[in-house]
């Protein structure tokens, strides 16, 4: 039986939990447990904490799971897990924040006291730079960290900005980190069945997500103008073009990109194309 780490809660834990479902798999957690079993696709979810996934598959207690990859790299387990998969959800980047205004480069940070959650990053950060800091690492609220006087400065995860904005903080230079949601496995090998659930588990979020990027598009159009909309609707490999009753006439199906179908129905309009339909993607395999 395949095990998986799942996050219980925080940003990726959602998304996760969706992203997998979508993929077929039963992922339906009672009361907040710790395990949940899919026994026909014979695989195993434990939920734990996203800081908990990184150290567990490193560590091969665990086969394979969804952590960020800036979890990864404060756990210590980057260099000991394979990222498999990225995942298109949980984006975020890696900030050193100061009082706004109070300091215009990140050099300026040496000899500062840097609150954060994520030690490891910032004292390989501080190295990078050529900085040395004093690191004072909490647990959470690193955003307070200067208000209350623990610190000069912070390094954390910023999605929005807007948590930064409140403490009155700003962003200094560019991000040290940019970070996404992945799945990833541990070094050591697997039993045979294993492994080829983790080729399957692959194909099916990644069948997925590239779903999610696109719709398919019908169409018909007259012959004349096959060329034409061909242009428009290239399609992965081609388009799939179908005589209709109608002497001159074709119908044609083809995959688009999610974000352009509203302009594409346009052009095709244009060139003469009717009975324009767009049908939303759940999976697939190219």
């Amino acid at each position: 039986m395949l095990r998986v780490a799942v996050p219980n809660k925080g940003s990726l834990s959602a998304p996760a939990i969706q992203l997998l479902s979508d993929a077929g798999y039963r992922v339906h957690r009672e009361h907040k447990a710790l395990f949940a079993i899919d026994t026909a696709n014979d695989v195993q979810f434990v939920f734990l904490r996203p800081t908990d996934i990184a150290r567990t598959v490193g560590s091969g207690v665990l086969d394979v799971g969804i952590t960020g990859q800036d979890l990864l790299q404060a756990a210590g387990t980057d260099v000991s897990t394979q990222e498999l998969l990225p995942l298109d959800f949980g984006v975020s980047r890696f900030y050193f924040a100061a009082p706004t205004g109070r300091v215009g480069a990140l050099t300026e940070l040496d000899g500062k006291r840097i609150a954060t959650s994520f030690a490891p990053l910032v004292t390989a950060a501080a190295v990078d730079l050529g900085i040395e800091v004093d690191v004072i690492e909490l647990d959470g609220a690193v955003e307070t960290a200067v208000e209350l006087g623990l610190a000069d400065a912070i390094a954390d995860v910023v999605e929005t900005g807007a948590s930064l904005r409140e403490a009155g903080l700003q962003t200094i230079g560019e991000p040290i980190l940019r970070s996404e949601a992945v799945l990833v496995r541990g070094a050591r090998e697997l039993p045979e069945d294993s492994e080829q659930a983790v080729e399957v588990l692959i194909q099916r979020l990644r069948g997925v997500l590239i779903a999610r990027q696109y719709v398919m598009m019908d169409y018909n159009c007259p012959t004349a103008s096959l060329e034409d909309v061909r242009k428009i609707t290239p399609g992965m490999e081609a388009p799939t073009v179908s005589p209709l009753d109608e002497k001159g006439w074709v119908a044609v199906r083809v995959m688009v990109p999610r974000h352009q179908a509203q302009s594409i129905m346009d052009r095709l309009w244009a060139e003469g194309a009717r009975a324009i339909l767009v049908t939303p993607l759940e999976a697939c395999r190219l």
